[in-house]
C-alpha cells in the first residue's frame, strides 16, 4: 500500500505539477473544436481550477503560525490589502482600460513568479539555475509584449503572425540550449512548462482564453502544492480533519457564479459583480509574494518543509 501510494504521489506530482501539459491541450481541444461552447469552457475551467487555485491561498494564510508574523507585520498583512480593495473599486469603475492592463501584468508576473519557484523547486543545486530562470522570465515577459500589442489593437495581423514565429522560435532555441547545458529530461519539461504557460497570447482572440489556456497549468501546480502543505500541517498538529476541498470547492463555485454574472443576466445591475472575483484574484497575487517567500524563516519551517 505504500508503494502505491508513492508511486501514486510521483504520478500525480508529474502531472499536476513539473509537466501538466495535458491541460492546456484539453482546453485547447474543447475550444477550437466547439467554439460556440466556449463561454461554457470558461466557467467549467474556473470552477474547476481557476477560483478553488485562488481559494486555496486562504487555507495557507489564515493558519495560527501566521497570526504573529500578521501582528508584526499590519501594514502589509492588513492595511495593504485593504487598500488594494480600494484600488480595485477605484480603477474598475474610473479607469478601467488602465486597471484591466494592471490586473493582466499583476497576473503575468505573479504566474512568472510560480514558475520559476518551481523550477528552483526541483533543480536549486544546478550550475546553469540563473540560465533558466532568466529564460522563463524573458519568455514571459515577451507574451507580455506581444500581449498589449494585440489586444490593444496595435499590430495587424501580419507583424503578429511574425511574432509568434519568433516566439516559437526563441522557445526551441531556449530548449535546445537548456538541454545541451542539463542533459535530464525531467528537467527540461518543467523549464518547457514555464516557457509555455501564456504562449495561447499569440494566437487566440479572445483575451481570456490568454489569460486560463496554458494557466491550467499554473493551476493545477498551486492546487498540488497547497494541499500538500495544508495536508502535511494538520498531521503535524495531529489534527485528522482535512477541509481543504471542502474551502476550496465552495470558494469556487461562489466566486465562479460572481465571474458569471454578466453572461447569466443582461441587467447592468449584475454585471460589475465580478468585481468581487477580481478583487480575491489581485489579494491573491500580493499576499503569495509573502507566504512562498522562502528566505523568512516561517515560510521555510510551515510551508517548504511540506512540499520538499
Amino acid at each position: 500500500i505504500y508503494l502505491v501510494k508513492k508511486n501514486m504521489n510521483k504520478f500525480l506530482e508529474f502531472n499536476l505539477v513539473k509537466f501538466p501539459i495535458i491541460f492546456p491541450i484539453l482546453y485547447g481541444f474543447f475550444l477550437f473544436q466547439f467554439p460556440q461552447h466556449e463561454t461554457l469552457l470558461i466557467l467549467i475551467t474556473l470552477f474547476l481550477l481557476a477560483e478553488p487555485h485562488f481559494g486555496a491561498t486562504w487555507t495557507i494564510f489564515f493558519n495560527r503560525h501566521y497570526a504573529n508574523e500578521i501582528n508584526e507585520n499590519k501594514f502589509q498583512l492588513i492595511f495593504v490589502p485593504i487598500l488594494i480593495i480600494f484600488y480595485c473599486f477605484f480603477g474598475y469603475f474610473y479607469f478601467t482600460n488602465l486597471f484591466l492592463l494592471t490586473f493582466f501584468i499583476f497576473n503575468l508576473f505573479h504566474v512568472t513568479r510560480q514558475s520559476s519557484g518551481i523550477f528552483k523547486l526541483y533543480n536549486s543545486k544546478i550550475k546553469n539555475l540563473k540560465f533558466f530562470i532568466n529564460s522563463i522570465y524573458l519568455i514571459n515577459f515577451w507574451y507580455l509584449f506581444i500581449g498589449i500589442l494585440r489586444f490593444m489593437n496595435f499590430i495587424d495581423i501580419n507583424f503578429y503572425i511574425i511574432l509568434t514565429l519568433i516566439s516559437f522560435i526563441t522557445i526551441s532555441v531556449l530548449i535546445f540550449a537548456g538541454y545541451i547545458m542539463e542533459r535530464k529530461f525531467e528537467l527540461n519539461l518543467i523549464f518547457l512548462t514555464g516557457l509555455l504557460i501564456f504562449l495561447p497570447i499569440c494566437f487566440v482572440n479572445n483575451p481570456v482564453h490568454a489569460l486560463i489556456m496554458g494557466v491550467t497549468m499554473h493551476y493545477t501546480q498551486y492546487l498540488f502544492l497547497t494541499h500538500k502543505v495544508y495536508k502535511g500541517r494538520k498531521q503535524n498538529e495531529l489534527k485528522n480533519k482535512n477541509y481543504f476541498f471542502i474551502i476550496i470547492f465552495i470558494y469556487g463555485l461562489i466566486m465562479t457564479l460572481f465571474a458569471a454574472q454578466p453572461k447569466l443576466f443582461a441587467n447592468d445591475v449584475y454585471k460589475d459583480l465580478i468585481l468581487i472575483p477580481i478583487i480575491g484574484q489581485i489579494l491573491h497575487f500580493y499576499l503569495d509574494s509573502f507566504i512562498w517567500k522562502f528566505s523568512k524563516e516561517i515560510n521555510r519551517n510551515v510551508t517548504l518543509r511540506y512540499i520538499k
